[in-house]
């Protein structure tokens, strides 16, 4: 495994974060395609989170010095803190989670986030159901109109960042939104962040640009997330065969995992098999020919043309 350091004292992180992602029989995500409402509700916790294939998958990313690990709702919060209490991994292990119900959309201009008590409420709800002494990272996932609606939304929430730091409750704080550049550059201006956060791929590639170069001057790690874009990048490829899925799914980790800034990729694994091929491609991401040209040959795609133009159009409406 390699590894990257999260500031200039901070840990030594994985480059490949595992996400918290379990999957349904076709592919999709479970809890977001089975329930919306009640996946991302606090406190609702899905019957058959952190099952025996879900514990393989971690253990072998564990033997793997897999450190890092991204959950998202409290499905996946409550399964991995079991989880990493029944495999007690023999060296530190770090987990990046958000405060649920605050985050991009789900609450209008993220007016929750602003506010100290309610945060800090939600950090320590989150720490006992997860059963650690802190979260490592805390994801701050916000939209353009927070900053719109409140000037001083990003002052008073660096406020908060750093009472959660002092009070020992969250280790280091990860920006993130789906309002594209402009408020990434604000979140990087403010100063309250460590890292960022954000979808990077074949088809938004924006961030190469704009964001990347921008959080690394800043001295912020950055870690790329939806390398396949939740799947949709196979659906715009046309007809694969099998050996071309995995191919293109090689192919476009690797093309994240080559650009230079990006220091992790946040990666979601269905098996062992899974696992073993993702971590492959980000740890040697020069592509075979035959990973380059399934690549070329999706980005060649009349839908993949349509999917990025959709992907590029950057609103205020997105939900993860």
């Amino acid at each position: 495994m390699e590894y990257f350091r999260l500031g200039a004292n901070g840990p030594k992180l994985s480059r490949v974060i595992l996400g918290g992602h379990e999957y349904l029989p076709d592919g999709r995500s479970r809890g977001f395609n089975e329930d919306f409402d009640r996946a991302i509700q606090p406190g609702v916790v899905m019957d058959g989170f952190g099952g025996p294939e879900r514990l393989a998958v971690l253990e072998a990313a564990l033997d793997l010095g897999i450190t890092c690990f991204d959950v998202t709702i409290d499905s996946e919060k409550e399964a991995l803190g079991r989880n990493l209490r029944e495999l007690a991994p023999s060296f530190d292990v770090f987990v990046q989670t958000r405060p649920e119900g605050m985050v991009y959309a789900y609450d209008p201009a993220n007016r929750k986030m602003r506010d100290l008590k309610r945060l800090r409420d939600e950090v320590i709800r989150i720490i006992k159901l997860m059963g650690r002494e802190r979260i490592d990272i805390l994801n701050f996932g916000i939209l353009q109109d927070a900053i719109d609606a409140d000037a001083t939304f990003l002052d008073g929430l660096a406020e908060n960042i750093a009472a959660l730091k002092s009070e020992g409750l969250i280790g280091y704080a990860a920006a993130d939104t789906f309002s594209g550049p402009a408020t990434y550059r604000a979140m990087i201006a403010s100063g309250a962040f460590d890292s960022i956060n954000i979808n990077y791929n074949v088809a938004e590639d924006w961030p190469r640009d704009s964001a990347i170069p921008a959080a690394k001057a800043a001295g912020m790690a950055v870690a790329a997330r939806e390398a396949l874009i939740k799947g949709e990048l196979f659906n715009a490829a046309g007809e694969l065969a099998g050996a071309d899925t995995t191919h293109l799914a090689r192919g476009a980790i690797k093309w994240v995992a080559a650009t230079p800034g990006v220091d992790a990729v946040i990666l979601g694994a269905a098996s062992t098999a899974h696992l073993m091929s993702n971590v492959e491609a980000v740890l040697d991401p020069t592509p075979s020919d035959d990973e380059r040209a399934s690549l070329e040959k999706a980005t060649r795609q009349a839908a993949f043309a349509d999917l990025k133009c959709k992907k590029n159009a950057v609103t205020q409406d997105g939900q993860a």
